[in-house]
Parts: C-alpha cells; structure tokens; sequence
C-alpha cells in the first residue's frame, strides 16, 4: 500500500515512491522541465507515527554533482496535503539545455526527483513562501521610505542653522548612505536584517 501520492498537471497520480531507509522516501516526475506546481499528499491508507510529519524536498539533478536537495514545506496528519511551486527552484543553465527542434531533433528531457523525510513534528521546518518575503521587502522599502521623508522633512542648510550646543547633528549624506546600503542589501538577501 502506498502511503504517498504526487500529483503533477495533466498526469495521472503518481504513488511509486521509492523506500530509501526506514524513513527516506523518493520519486521522480519524468520531463520536469515544463512542470511549475506539484501537490504531494498522503493517500490515507498508512498514517505517519504519532508526533511525526514529513519533510518536502525538490531535486533538480546535475548529472555531474550529487543531488541538491531544496526544501519545499512539508506535510502531516493534520496537514494531509500541500501544493508546492517548483518552477523557480530550477535554475536558467540547467534549463538551456535544448537542443535545436528543427531538423527532427527534441529537447532533452529532464527528470527531477520528490523526496520525503520522514522526522519528529519539533524538527519540521516551515519554509516561508516567495510571496511573504516579497511583502517583508516591500514593508522594509516602505518604512525606509517614511523615515527618510521624516528626517528630509527636517533638513536645513548650515546658514539657516541656529548653534545649540546641547544638540547632536549628523550630516544628511552619513543617512543617505545608511539608505542605500540597507536597500542594497534588502535586494540582495532580503531577511538579512533578523540576523
């Protein structure tokens, strides 16, 4: 009996899950490359052990490395199902790969693979999706936005400037330069900034 099922768009179910150890399970969704969303569910015939759940993985194998295992999510009793977005994890080199189609010659066809782990529910991992990291970085442009408005709001030129020894300054360009390098570093890693 199959405990696993995968379902890709416009193929039948697949629940050939290869049973790697006692909790390493795999399957392969054969030409991949047009494949954008999977859904990997427990078929309900075999329930995972009290206080377990399985992790979701994705591999988009390199016929010259070992796998590269990317973590999708994962699924449970209480979670029996879930849809996973794989189109982003593959990479634009491996999917260059075409051969010309002219002249009776085909594309060539890449397999991926599915694997499940199965572990304690404390050891499961939720991976935040693409579009919660799009909303932290716009949140984050945004606050930047405001607070640089807020400090511009009171700028002056040092002419203007009433001497107070008591107060502190700092130069409008040190600010502006905090400001780019943070929207900088957004862009390029954005949860840099819980770390």
């Amino acid at each position: 009996m199959a405990m696993f099922g995968l379902i890709v768009s416009g193929r039948l179910v697949q629940t050939e899950f290869q049973q790697l150890s006692e909790t390493q399970f795999v399957t392969t969704i054969t030409d991949a490359d047009n494949v954008n969303h999977i859904a990997v569910f427990l078929t309900g015939t075999i329930p995972f052990p009290e206080g377990a759940a399985g992790q979701v993985y994705f591999s988009w194998p390199d016929p010259n490395a070992p796998p590269r295992w990317q973590l999708l999510g994962y699924i449970s009793n209480t979670k029996p199902s879930a849809i996973f977005k794989i189109s982003n994890l593959k990479k634009l080199e491996e999917m260059s790969d075409y051969s010309n189609t002219m002249f009776g010659q085909s594309h060539i066809v890449h397999n991926a693979q599915i694997g499940i782990s199965i572990e304690s529910i404390t050891n499961i991992q939720e991976v935040p999706s693409p579009e919660s990291a799009e909303m932290q970085v716009t949140f984050a442009q945004k606050m930047l936005k405001n607070f640089m408005d807020y400090v511009l709001s009171f700028s002056i030129t040092q002419n203007n400037m009433i001497p107070d020894p008591t107060a502190i300054y700092v130069p409008l360009s040190t600010v502006q330069n905090w400001y780019t390098n943070f929207e900088r570093r957004l862009a390029q890693h954005p949860n840099f900034w819980k770390s």
